[in-house]
């Protein structure tokens, strides 16, 4: 993960938002969980370890 990541995780997160959608994250390896929490992308995109747990399964 790098800065083109973390632009591009952003950028999804504005325009799924802007037509009324969502973006969450599963399953991310923890040196990527970690990079994401460093910039602080985890306070505007929910992260989670599974996917049925993101889908709210």
């Amino acid at each position: 993960m790098d800065s083109s990541g973390i632009n591009l995780l952003i950028a999804a997160h504005h325009t799924l938002t802007e037509a009324d959608g969502w973006l969450r994250l599963a399953g991310a390896v923890p040196s990527v969980l970690r990079t994401i929490r460093l910039v602080g992308i985890d306070t505007l995109i929910d992260c989670y370890p599974t996917l049925p747990q993101a889908l709210g399964r």
